[in-house]
């Protein structure tokens, strides 16, 4: 019959983890409490990692077809003026492609239409999950049991799997900000592919895609729970003198396709990933604020480590014990580094620290920006064949 799992939750990190796992010869069951993704509306940025670990799940060709390289752009200020520029060129000399920007809504497709039929349980929530032996894992939805050799946590911020395994972490915490996002309606015409906009206290970044639409965000210092009567009209008050595009974003956007949701984060690190036959994933493992932009690509990267793993042990003890010595580390440290760049970044406010920070982005040369950019991406994934 073969070795059994069962993934919680059906986002980037839950989809993967399942085509991994199906690609080693699993068995697989996906559980997703809801009937869609929850962020079909927004896009996102992939790095040569979450790239390359789409490689090794076999999807990374038909995203790059979803998606457009981001080769033109960099970092500005409210006026206009650049404090960096971004060199696409480079980094695909450099890690053998540039950030490729795609909606959110195409790659939840792709990933769901590699996960083998039938697998996909949808509307399910997973109430109990319980170690009923040294090799088997009970979890229970609706009136169903099943029975598995691995449970996989991929079941975001909120990981009730993760309350339960460790009840005494005190979870995620509001990291101080909120992002306000959507794509827009229309093509809008951008000079470049992608790009950052920092004020005080206040982030704006767009992301073009391959039909000529474009992904906003804006990211502001914000109360937990701060909710505006009008998002839309809310964001056009506060960037109304920004540079275009930010204005021109603005105005090609529906109301209703605003999305608004605080930034938290686990920022007390997990002792372990993986508790029994229990494996934590992406969010649930190592929620990060999106400062780097690599919350998804670090998912993607479990996911691979995660099937390789089981792949080479013998045993799923010590496949684990192999996935938690190798993706602890490496995603706690990615953590910190868009904790950090946040603080130098968005959240920075104090106008003599702003213009402080300018002026060094201003002299640093585009190599050391790029040497600082591979730390995260220059990252191999290992083979699942």
């Amino acid at each position: 019959m073969g070795n059994t799992a069962v993934v919680i939750g059906a986002g980037i990190g839950g989809l993967a983890a399942a085509i991994g796992l199906h690609r080693i010869g699993w068995n697989v069951t996906v559980l997703e409490r809801s009937s869609m993704p929850e962020d079909a509306g927004a896009g996102i940025s992939l790095a040569a990692n979450g790239l390359r670990a789409l490689d090794a799940l076999g999807v990374g060709g038909a995203v790059r077809e979803a998606s457009r390289g981001q080769y033109s752009g960099g970092t500005r200020t409210p006026r206009g003026g650049w404090l960096a520029r971004m060199d696409g060129s480079a980094l695909e000399r450099a890690v053998g492609t540039p950030i490729q920007g795609v909606p959110r809504s195409v790659l939840h497709r792709l990933l769901r239409e590699a996960v083998p039929g039938g697998s996909l349980v949808i509307g399910s929530e997973a109430a109990t999950v319980e170690q009923i032996g040294p090799g088997t894992v009970q979890v229970g939805y609706g009136a169903t049991v099943l029975e598995a050799d691995l449970v996989v946590a991929a079941d975001g911020i909120g990981s009730k799997v993760r309350g339960r395994l460790f009840p005494d972490h005190p979870g995620p915490v509001h990291s101080g900000s909120a992002v306000l996002r959507a794509i827009t309606e229309h093509a809008v015409g951008l000079r470049t592919d992608f790009e950052l906009t920092w004020g005080r206290g206040e982030e704006f970044g767009h992301i073009a895609f391959l039909d000529g639409r474009a992904e906003w965000h804006a990211v502001l210092g914000l109360p937990a729970g701060t909710r505006f009567a009008d998002p839309l009209a809310e964001l056009r008050r506060r960037f109304r003198t920004w540079h275009d595009p930010v204005p021109a974003l603005l105005d090609a956007t529906r109301p209703e396709d605003v999305l608004h949701h605080d930034v938290n984060e686990l920022r007390t690190p997990l002792p372990s990933y993986a508790v029994g036959r229990v494996a934590l994933l992406g969010d649930a493992a190592h929620a990060m604020t999106p400062h780097l932009g690599q919350g998804a690509c670090q998912a993607l990267e479990d996911a691979v480590t995660l099937a390789a793993a089981l792949r080479a042990e013998s045993t799923v003890g010590a496949a684990l014990a192999r996935y938690d010595a190798e993706r602890r580390p490496r995603s706690q440290a990615v953590a910190r580094a868009a904790r950090q760049a946040g603080r130098m970044g968005q959240q920075l406010s104090h106008p003599l620290a702003v213009t402080l920070r300018n002026a060094a982005m201003r002299l640093t040369p585009s190599r050391a920006a790029t040497r600082m950019i591979l730390r995260h991406h220059a990252w191999v994934p290992p083979s699942l064949t």
